[in-house]
Order: C-alpha cells, then sequence, then structure tokens
C-alpha cells in the first residue's frame, strides 16, 4: 500500500522528516510519496493510500503557513473520510507547554471529526529536548508503519 506523507512545514524540519522516513522506510512498503501542503485542499485524501500528516507547529498552536489550506478546508468543505486511515507526527517546543505539537493535534482532530481513523498515537517531537527529529520520527514511524500496514490488510481482507 502507498504511504503518503502530507508535510506542513515553516522552517522545513517536517519535510526532513518525511524525507528520512521516505528513505529510511522503503523496506516496508516501496511506494512512499512526500507532498508538501501547499495549495492541498481535502481532495488529496481521494487516493486510495495510507496517510501520515507530520507537521509543525507555528505561532501560538497554530498549523504552518502551507498547510492552512488543507486544514481550513476540511472544515470549510466537509466530506467523510472513513476510508481514511493515518497517522500523526506532530513537532512542537514544550517550552511552549499551552500549545505543545497542536499543529498535528489540530489536523488529527478535524480528521477524527469527519470519520477518518487514526492508526496509533500521535508521535510529539520536542525540539527543546535536543534530539534529533529525523532520527526519532523514523524510528518510530518504522513500528507505526508495521502496525498500520497490517491493519489496512485486514480491513482489505
Amino acid at each position: 500500500m502507498k504511504l503518503k506523507i502530507l508535510v506542513g512545514t515553516m522552517t522545513s524540519t517536517a519535510d526532513y522528516v518525511a524525507q528520512a522516513i521516505q528513505m529510511d522506510c522503503a523496506d516496508l512498503t516501496q511506494d512512499i510519496e512526500v507532498v508538501l501542503m501547499d495549495g492541498l485542499d481535502i481532495d488529496v485524501f481521494d487516493e486510495d493510500a495510507l496517510y501520515l500528516i507530520c507537521a509543525s507547529t507555528y505561532g501560538s498552536g497554530d498549523v504552518p503557513d502551507n498547510a492552512r489550506a488543507l486544514y481550513e478546508s476540511l472544515d470549510s468543505r466537509p466530506k467523510f473520510l472513513g476510508h481514511v486511515r493515518y497517522g500523526v507526527i506532530a513537532l512542537g517546543d514544550r517550552t511552549y507547554a499551552q500549545t505543545f505539537c497542536f499543529g498535528g493535534r489540530k489536523f488529527d482532530e478535524r480528521l477524527q471529526g469527519l470519520g477518518a481513523r487514526r492508526i496509533g498515537e500521535v508521535w510529539c517531537h520536542d525540539a527543546s529536548a535536543g534530539t534529533m527529529p529525523e532520527e526519532l520520527g523514523t524510528a518510530w514511524c518504522r513500528e507505526w508503519l508495521k502496525e498500520a500496514l497490517a491493519a489496512t490488510q485486514k480491513v482489505d481482507a
């Protein structure tokens, strides 16, 4: 099954994480597409794929500027997304405790509200921890992807 990684970023960190996943997880699924959220809308979820939202948090807990159109379309053009299976990588900074990882969490909340089903838990990276999000995100994704692919195969069977 295709893994489509939708990237919301301001400083390219989420894009670096997505690219690291694309390279490191090719042995688990050969079809991994990284797509910046620029100009996307809810119709991106029409494709039969497994989705991974990889989004940073900006400002006061907002989604990144390049993700705004997609995020807003989930509200302004809602449709049932019961066929969508997805995971979330949320990037944030715990020093902003009240809005930590809200970029990814906001996508998660909207997608669930439209009937999409998240596989696993939202994975949050704390920029203030001094760890590399590419390394930790890839390790998390390898485990998540195994679970997600098994879950989608059960649905297809």
